[in-house]
């Protein structure tokens, strides 16, 4: 506790009194030391808090200095935007064929977009856009640049060209956001195996591209991983893949078909080589899909995958090659083929008839479907049904596209006998053509099942065994005898030995029965026939041969020839060099008979 000075000390006061001083003169001096004393102190109270203020601003604005420097020592980099939601994946892998050629890739580019209220000339602006995009309308751009909105997108992906373009209109409120599109150099090549991609999550600085169909759609998870680095390797060779395509176009174009399609197939790997389907479309600039009519009509319909139809004669080889496993019939054997057959009200006939009574290799190579039909009787149903179900011709194709999941084959409700004789030569089930490509596969490659695949694979399948070598090699002599003397005599491809079955299946009404004069033609081909390396599903859509004096819209005069070509053109590039047939496989076709 701190005492104060009295101002007029009793002892200071006596004593200036005995001397005859004036005592006031004490007071105003200890009043004075007093007011010194209050003024010191507070000054020193003053000091230290400027002291104080002093140190918080120093260690602030060194704080500051410091972040500063910090920053202008790192990579420049733009500013972002950082949102509450799930980051956008921008990355997304290649797709190469068999050889690594690139299928698929990205490409950096710009979208545009407007901030209206920025636009210095609306008019000048949408007529600028307009010229530069031919589908925009002046008017709507006006209209929509001189609303309330504050914010358009105007196009989601620009070419370095349109970029400049619009950039030289010189226009503030006309504005890029960073992009990476989805790239197919090849155009329309592999359009419908590859399907298309398009834009998922959007926002100004950034996009997601998501698959939407094909195998961009079946592999979108592990196209977008960030942490993958190698490119999805597909079993299609882009070479044989173009030149399957451009023989393709030319043949239905030459037989005026309606559509087309093909299956190139190892039959030891199940590797697709090449799968085409026509009319096809460019996925760079992917069309949209029908809101009526037949779907089959669009270009994005797939008719090797998507399309199931009643693929006629083509089947004949599947009752053929299970009679001979079962040992109920040898080629040699002669079947009952007068007709028509009947059966519950159903009347079944030959194109062209050959005799009361053929052997089971001329049922084979005269496409016979009264003799196929009575074969199919002495196997019975349920074991056809089995033997169908094994070859994969009654459930989805298992490749590797998206739209293979819903393309279910259609089968008749109750399995009967009639249906029996009729699924023995083609009708009565709808199939695609790449399970009839795996199923074709079997029969000449041994006698094991096989998968068809549109990843590229390290060995040949290793599936179940569903006829023997030796039936294998017996239907491997049909087919090739089918080419060398019977309805394929135009797939004959020099040094390749072809050999295959041709079947012409008229299209169903949708009210019911078949059209007369509208058909599905289908060559289902294998190459060199003394050792099967590749089948080849051949199928053209209502085609008609108009160089004779009547149109000829059997698969002899139509499929077979697009198909030789097809042959003619690819086996060079498959590696495979022309050689002369061995004797042993001739020899074999003249004993079988």
């Amino acid at each position: 506790m701190t005492l104060r000075t009295p101002l007029r000390p009793l002892a200071r006061v006596l004593e200036a009194r005995a001397k005859g001083e004036n005592p006031d003169v004490i007071q105003r001096e200890n009043l004075r030391l007093r007011h010194e004393a209050q003024r010191d102190k507070l000054r020193q109270r003053a000091e230290g808090r400027l002291v104080l203020i002093a140190l918080v601003f120093l260690v602030a604005f060194g704080s500051v200095g410091l972040r500063m420097a910090a920053l202008a020592t790192t990579e420049a980099e733009e500013p972002s935007v950082i949102a509450t939601s799930a980051a956008i994946h921008t990355t997304r892998a290649d797709i190469t064929d068999r050889r690594g050629r690139v299928l698929a890739t990205n490409f950096a580019t710009n979208a545009l977009y407007a901030h209206p209220h920025e636009i210095v000339d609306p008019r000048a602006a949408a007529e600028g856009l307009a010229e530069i995009f031919p589908e925009m309308d002046a008017e709507d751009l006006h209209a929509r640049f001189t609303s309330e909105r504050r914010f358009l997108w105007l196009r989601r992906y620009l070419s370095p060209e349109q970029e400049q373009m619009v950039h030289d209109l010189g226009e503030p409120g006309l504005l890029f956001g960073p992009r990476e599109m989805r790239l197919y150099p090849n155009g329309p090549i592999a359009s419908h195996i590859l399907g298309g991609a398009g834009f998922g999550q959007e926002a100004v600085n950034a996009a997601e591209v998501i698959g939407i169909a094909g195998i961009e759609a079946m592999f979108d998870e592990e196209l977008r991983d960030p942490a993958r680095d190698a490119p999805l390797a597909l079993s299609i060779d882009l070479t044989v893949q173009a030149a399957v395509e451009e023989v393709l176009a030319g043949g239905m174009m030459l037989m005026n078909a309606r559509g087309a399609a093909a299956v190139l197939m190892d039959v030891q790997t199940g590797e697709i080589v090449a799968m085409a389907s026509l009319p096809d479309f460019d996925p760079n600039a992917r069309p949209r899909p029908l809101l009526e009519g037949d779907p089959a009509d669009s270009p994005l319909f797939n008719r090797a995958v998507q399309g199931v139809y009643e693929l006629g004669s083509v089947f004949k080889a599947f009752t053929i090659a299970q009679a001979l496993e079962l040992g109920l019939v040898s080629v040699d054997d002669m079947i009952d083929t007068r007709g028509p057959l009947r059966m519950a009200g159903f009347s079944i006939r030959d194109f062209r008839s050959y005799g009361p009574s053929q052997s089971v290799h001329d049922v084979f190579i005269h496409s016979s479907n009264i003799g196929t039909a009575r074969i199919a009787q002495v196997i019975g149903g349920e074991r056809q049904r089995v033997f169908l179900e094994q070859l994969g011709l009654l459930e989805a194709a298992p490749v590797e596209i998206v739209e293979a999941t819903n393309a279910r084959p259609l089968v008749p409700d109750r399995w009967g006998e009639l249906s029996t004789m009729t699924i023995s030569y083609g009708h009565g089930v709808s199939t695609s053509l790449v399970q009839l490509a795996g199923a074709y596969a079997t029969m000449v490659n041994g006698g094991t099942r096989i998968a068809p695949t549109l990843l590229r694979q390290d060995g040949p399948q290793r599936g179940e065994r569903l006829i023997s070598e030796e039936t294998s090699r017996a239907m491997r002599a049909l087919m090739r005898a089918v080419v060398t003397e019977g309805t394929a005599s135009f797939g004959e491809v020099e040094g390749y030995a072809v050999g295959g079955k041709t079947g012409t299946a008229d299209l169903p009404r949708p009210t019911g029965g078949y059209y007369e004069d509208r058909n599905l033609t289908t060559f289902a081909s294998a190459f060199p026939m003394h050792d099967p390396r590749y089948v080849l599903m051949t199928m053209l859509q209502e085609p008609v041969e108009t160089s004779g004096p009547e149109p000829r819209r059997t698969a002899g005069w139509t499929a077979v020839p697009v198909a030789a070509e097809i042959i003619r053109r690819s086996a060079p590039l498959l590696g495979l060099r022309p050689e002369i047939e061995p004797l042993a496989m001739d020899a074999l076709s003249s004993t079988s008979r």
